[in-house]
């Protein structure tokens, strides 16, 4: 299959065995009804793929089942009691082998809560939980008011910050793990213009810098929220007093594994003066172009072409738009003699010192990478005037005026043409290497970055660590400064089997397994070995862990799994089944939403 398939190839490729109580896994004798954590009424096993009452995909379950709210899966019933949005993304991709059904849900509930102007905002707040059990609280954002000029829903409160675009990805796998029933509740139908609307106003909204690529408007938004990527643009930002915030973070983790009071007060700063701004794109301080986020709306670009082509449109012109992204992505944010990519800080200065040589002296390398695309796509790239792609000039022109508009707000002296690139290394830029058209000496250098000095992958780490292993700001343990996450350790598995790497992409998926079993499903781990951190029982680590457990190594194919049927049987039978109670609202009659 060619590289694009293989990206969005489902990664299933086992077959389970379904236990039910009082019955052998051989027997055909009816299954008494299981509950609703996948137990039946004799606490006999629903859903044991392994055969053993203690088996990681059954514990994994457990997890999943234990964060589910009966709408959508909370990431950690203590620290964090709300939906997320990129967490619902990768928990679905691990829900699809349970519960595809479960998975449908999972995503309808968040895309239910999207906003007039497209965004899909990173929190969903559960109304039955108090306001002062996490911080920033729905009373913060006050998205139905401040939010309203942007079209934030009146029926439900949520941040009005975004999160990476997982979420088509996501889409397209859930939907390969069953299709008749995806097809038959209509679920591709009804997601498919929320998720065109998401990508449109990243495409369009944010691209502040004006070189095609979305930029992020506050560090919560690339989900490595305490990176030190963000450290030199976050340091021109005045920190919000400590008096005005609790930090409810605290009353679940050591302070010294969190951000600092320092860093969190700036994260406040620039998000008060985004909501008092009525959540207008273009008029903070704060605009960076991170090489993970826009490889996943990249990703989630191609899989939006196969969830148009199943729809029966065309979707050429989805997967050119996805390789002109990953033309834009290589001329912004590549190093080659740093072999990896940067961050970009659009409102920083000229690049200065070695960045400035590095950059100047890049445009041969890069010309040679260039040359060996496609001659559609070079050309593609080539006509891009300014900041104005083809795909920019189709918007509607409500859009268009917006867009003009905030660009005009900017101001040509806030930023330089080009911004500077941010010389830290994170693990944000090796995650391109999931991209199906990213240039082959490209993807050859960040496997060697990957497991060289600064990562240590396959050599001195376990799993890759989210920052440089070198770097001056490196800590094991604390929040996205040097901890392994097993969300980014997945979409590095992936790339590395995307681009041929067999054998450290199997090597990374049996760390990956181990580490999740001897953590406790760990939020993040050391990265050296594999000490659990932050909050247990998280449920991406679990439900990446479902999704590794039913690819065996080096397979992509798919196989049906007997333990559906009686799994969603479960999520039928409770109080939130009934398919009326997830209607989306888009004036359609019939259809779930959550």
């Amino acid at each position: 299959m060619d590289r694009t398939t293989q990206l969005t190839a489902p990664r299933t490729g086992i077959t389970t065995s379904l236990r039910t109580s009082g019955t052998p896994a051989h027997s055909s004798g009816p299954p008494s009804p299981p509950g609703p954590d996948g137990v039946t009424r004799t606490g006999a096993l629903v859903y044991d793929p392994a055969g053993t009452a203690g088996s990681l995909h059954l514990r994994a379950a457990r997890v999943l089942n234990g964060n589910w709210t009966g709408t959508s899966t909370v990431p950690s019933r203590g620290l964090y009691p709300h939906q997320w949005s990129w967490d619902s993304a990768f928990i679905s991709i691990g829900l699809r082998h349970l519960s595809p059904l479960r998975a449908q849900t999972e995503l309808e509930t968040l895309l239910g809560a999207q906003w007039g102007d497209g965004r899909i905002p990173h929190i969903v707040f559960n109304p039955s939980v108090p306001l002062d059990a996490y911080f920033p609280s729905p009373d913060f954002w006050r998205s139905s008011t401040a939010g309203r000029a942007a079209g934030a829903p009146r029926t439900v409160q949520t941040s009005g910050i975004v999160q990476p675009p997982v979420h088509a990805l996501a889409a397209w796998l859930v939907h390969q793990a069953d299709p008749g029933l995806s097809r038959a509740r209509g679920f591709l139908t009804r997601a498919y213009p929320r998720l065109a609307a998401w990508h449109r106003y990243l495409l369009h909204r944010r691209d502040l810098g004006g070189g095609g690529l979305a930029s992020v408007v506050h560090p919560w938004e690339q989900g490595m929220d305490n990176s030190p990527c963000w450290d030199a643009p976050l340091s021109r930002i005045t920190p919000a007093p400590a008096r005005s915030f609790r930090r409810a973070d605290l009353d679940h983790g050591s302070a010294e594994d969190r951000p600092t009071d320092l860093d969190y007060g700036r994260y406040v700063r620039l998000a008060t003066d985004y909501r008092d701004g009525g959540y207008a794109d273009g008029a903070g301080e704060f605009a960076v172009e991170d090489p993970a986020f826009n490889a996943l709306l990249i990703a989630s670009e191609h899989a939006l072409a196969h969830i148009a082509q199943e729809l029966g449109a065309a979707g050429t012109a989805r997967h050119a738009r996805a390789e002109r992204l990953t033309a834009a992505l290589v001329d912004r944010l590549w190093d080659p003699a740093e072999g990896m990519f940067f961050c970009r800080d659009v409102y920083g200065g000229e690049e200065s010192g070695a960045l400035e040589a590095v950059r100047g002296s890049r445009s041969g390398a890069l010309g040679a990478e260039r040359s060996k695309r496609s001659g559609a796509l070079e050309t593609e790239h080539r006509s891009r005037s300014g900041a104005r792609g083809s795909e920019r000039r189709s918007q509607t022109g409500a859009h268009e005026a917006d867009h003009r508009s905030q660009s005009s707000a900017l101001g040509a002296e806030r930023r330089s043409p080009r911004g500077a690139l941010i010389p830290e290394r994170g693990v944000a830029g090796l995650i391109p290497l999931l991209l199906p058209a990213l240039p082959r000496d490209i993807a050859a250098t960040l496997v060697r970055t990957a497991s060289g000095p600064h990562f240590g992958l396959g050599d001195s780490t376990r799993l890759a660590p989210s920052y440089d292993l070198t770097g001056d700001a490196f800590d094991p343990h604390r929040y996205w400064r040097g901890p392994a996450w097993f969300n980014t350790n997945w979409l590095l598995e992936r790339g590395l089997r995307l681009h041929g790497e067999q054998t450290r992409a199997d090597g990374l998926r049996a760390a990956l397994l181990d580490t999740a079993d001897e953590s406790g499903f760990a939020e993040y781990v050391d990265p050296y070995d594999g000490e659990a951190c932050g909050a247990l029982g998280f449920s991406w680590t679990a439900a990446l862990t479902l999704d590794l457990l039913h690819a065996p190594e080096g397979a992509d194919q798919f196989a049906p799994h007997p333990g559906h049927d009686t799994f969603d049987r479960a999520h039928s039978a409770s109080a939130y089944g009934n398919a009326r109670a997830y209607m989306f609202e888009t004036g359609a009659k019939g259809g779930d939403r959550g």
